[in-house]
């Protein structure tokens, strides 16, 4: 009997909270949540691009349409994943804004076939890096992770400002008080259908907020139903559409910089939504979530996409409802193969203003610095330097957010690196972890002001009111003879 072995049970193997099934409905209706959340970032880079490359409105929709279906594809591969690739978390995938600046760069010099060539290179490289940087686990304790998901809603919400503000910083309305009190009443809306005991509609309120700030602007005139019916309603993807991509060694160079952003970018936001969802994240799941990352932004181009990365928002998203499931996120996956597949549903996805987006944007970015605070919460502060990691590795990471120009007379390979404050803040919290932390050689046995500085402090005036003897139990106070002391409330005489 002692030697007998129990077999684990359905009701004893343990799940993971990622791997919850909440059946066909609830899939659907938070994927489309997930989906409705990144749309307009994902159908940013395309535009850009396009329209500093010179293509025409046709090909730019031919790039946007890509982009849909590259990152449905990515995102199924990083949820549902395959042997080595996917990390199996609820990670949404689309094109990463990392490398705007340089795709608009090699595109004036060698066109879109020059960018699609440099993107394929370079991701082919970051693949045969990826267990370099999947070995960096132990460098990503609780500190570091705070730090970089901290960052990570810091530098979202700007995002979240300009989108409330119209989106379009030329446009006449660009900041006017409709736009803005649009996106108000659509937080407003947020905060009312969180507040619903009814854990369905709590769950939803982004997606109903959307609805109905998007009702709102048609009601007010401020957004436009009549060019849904424009165009094809089918068009499957075109590959080579704008040729063979063309490869050029500067190009390439410059994009394995963006490269080397987007796997640190990738890191932080996998080990976020582990952290988030209460799951573990070793080396080789942050390798398979790599690997699919690299993956999928080597093939994007064959389509017309660019590279492929972690939507930050989204991760917001799972923070802030509380559906945990990779499940759901494959659902919103399967939803943009759709978009790519069926043009007509992205222009009508497309009639959601950027207000209503940014009154939504507030609290999904909110909450994820939150979510980084409570992970920083965690950390041991006494008698260590981890506070002055915590505040320079955040200053560091703020610079490029509040000053954008900051780096601009540096080269372009320290312009791409530093102006993320993702990647900012997260370098620097690595280097300072290893310094401090690590290599502890020549640290001092006196702490510095910021490690010595105390977290607790009793006023001289109320320790000379205490009396040998006395002492405090279960929030009461008491003498050497055990009877109690009268403790008056703050501000009591």
């Amino acid at each position: 009997m002692g030697g007998e072995k129990v077999q684990p049970t359905p009701e004893t193997t343990p799940v993971r909270p990622e791997d919850e099934k909440l059946g066909l409905f609830a899939n659907l209706a938070y994927g489309i949540q997930h989906i409705l959340t990144m749309y307009g970032g994902i159908v940013a880079v395309p535009l850009i691009v396009g329209q500093a490359a010179g293509l025409s409105p046709a090909d730019i929709g031919l790039l946007v349409t890509a982009s849909l279906f590259a990152g449905g594809v990515a995102t199924i591969l990083q949820t549902i994943g395959l042997p080595f690739f996917g990390c199996q978390l609820p990670l949404v995938q689309g094109v990463a804004f990392a490398g705007v600046a340089t795709m608009i760069t090699i595109s004036g010099n060698g066109g879109i076939q020059a960018v699609f060539g440099a993107v394929i290179a370079a991701s082919l490289i970051g693949l045969l890096i990826t267990p370099i940087f999947a070995r960096v686990t132990k460098f990503f304790p609780p500190l570091v992770a705070g730090i970089v998901i901290t960052t990570i809603g810091l530098t979202l919400m700007p995002v979240a400002g300009r989108w409330a503000m119209g989106g379009n910083s030329r446009a006449e309305d660009f900041g006017s008080t409709s736009n803005i009190l649009l996106a108000g009443v659509t937080l407003a809306i947020v905060l009312l259908l969180s507040k619903v005991g009814n854990a369905t509609i709590s769950r939803l309120s982004i997606l109903l907020a959307l609805v109905a700030g998007t009702a709102i602007a048609w009601a007010a005139g401020m957004t436009d139903f009549s060019q849904v019916g424009n165009g094809p309603v089918v068009a499957l993807p075109d590959i080579f559409h704008f040729g063979w991509p063309t490869f050029g060694t500067a190009a390439i160079l410059s994009m394995f910089i963006v490269i080397l952003v987007t796997l640190v970018e990738t890191s932080a936001d996998i080990f976020a939504v582990g952290e988030i969802v209460g799951t573990k994240v070793d080396s080789r799941r942050l390798g398979d979530g790599l690997r699919a990352d690299m993956l999928s932004s080597m093939l994007a181009p064959v389509v017309g996409s660019f590279t492929q990365s972690a939507f930050a928002q989204n991760v917001g998203l799972v923070a802030v409802t509380g559906v945990k499931s990779r499940y759901v996120v494959a659902t919103g996956g399967a939803i943009l193969v759709c978009l790519g597949l069926l043009p007509i549903m992205g222009r009508v996805v497309a009639t959601i203003p950027m207000p209503v987006l940014g009154g939504a944007g507030i609290v999904l970015f909110g909450t994820v610095t939150a979510s980084g605070i409570r992970t920083l919460a965690k950390v041991n502060y006494q008698g260590n330097m981890n506070l002055i990691i915590v505040a320079t590795s955040i200053g560091f990471g703020t610079l490029p957010i509040m000053l954008p120009e900051f780096y601009h007379h540096f080269p372009t390979w320290v312009q791409t690196i530093f102006h993320s404050g993702i990647s900012s803040s997260a370098l620097m919290a690595i280097l300072l972890n290893l310094m401090f932390n690590y290599f502890t050689a020549g640290n001092s046995e006196q702490p510095s002001v910021f490690g010595a500085a105390a977290e607790r402090v009793i006023r001289y005036t109320d320790l000379s009111q205490l009396r040998d003897g006395d002492y405090y139990l279960d929030g009461k106070m008491f003498d050497a003879d055990g009877k109690e002391i009268a403790l008056l409330p703050a501000g009591g005489h």
